[in-house]
């Protein structure tokens, strides 16, 4: 295995959680923001779901952050774009309330450093339907510094999303290396093995694994960050 650089998830692979109880505590913390500025929770949370089934409808033409807007403005009305500051602000500030809804990996941070040390290229492979600073957030909540990472993917940046096989190819443009040289670590077996259709290296991390449509997960190389760091021979 000739692999270069090595793709990290974040969500239930270095930063353990629910996915389910993170979104919702997420979510009542945006609209507890956004009630002040005329904005119904369920219409929030509506409008906030198209935008993100825009971005992962994107086909590369626009940001997933253009693509977002576009379609919550639509659903909102024109007003969003005179209060993105104020989501801008929920993301810098009281987004990271939403820490008490995600676990804690000590080994995650160990993971990474020993990475560095053997000299992998490291990329945060994070699904990008989120702003930087939400990236961020969450990777300092997991115990990791984001300048581990020589790049990380967030809504701004990025113009597809998991699982559509485009967001691997455009990471691994981005590095100038062949998918072959690349190893991509995920905890679902949708979203994160997708990787293996570009011909990507995978290891799919069963700690908090989504297997939405019950995939024989035997299929990947899996297991915990024990059989993780077996794998990578760190």
């Amino acid at each position: 295995m000739d692999i270069k650089a090595i793709l990290f998830d974040l969500d239930g692979t270095l930063l353990p959680m629910d996915n389910d109880v993170f979104t919702k505590g997420y979510f009542r913390l945006l609209a507890k923001k956004l009630a002040p500025h005329g904005y119904d929770p369920q219409e929030l949370v509506a409008a906030i779901l198209k935008g993100t089934e825009a971005m992962v409808r994107n086909d590369g033409s626009a940001t997933n952050c253009d693509a977002f807007w576009r379609k919550f403005a639509e659903v909102l009305g024109e007003k969003v774009y005179e209060d993105k500051c104020v989501f801008d602000e929920f993301y810098e500030n009281e987004f990271n309330d939403a820490k008490q809804f995600c676990g804690f990996a000590p080994k995650a941070s160990e993971i990474i450093d020993s990475c560095k040390k053997k000299g992998y290229r490291l990329l945060l492979a994070s699904n990008p339907l989120f702003p930087m600073a939400a990236q961020k957030a969450r990777l300092g909540w997991a115990g990791i510094s984001p300048d581990s990472f020589e790049f990380i993917s967030s809504y701004e940046n990025s113009h597809f999303c998991k699982p559509n096989p485009e967001y691997f190819s455009e990471m691994t443009e981005r590095l100038k290396l062949a998918p072959e040289e690349c190893l991509v670590i995920g905890n679902d077996a949708d979203e994160d093995m997708a990787a293996k259709n570009i011909g990507a290296s995978v290891f799919l991390l069963t700690d908090c694994v989504i297997n939405r449509g019950n995939k024989e997960i035997t299929q990947f190389p899996h297991g915990g960050f024990e059989e993780l760091a077996a794998f990578l021979g760190i």
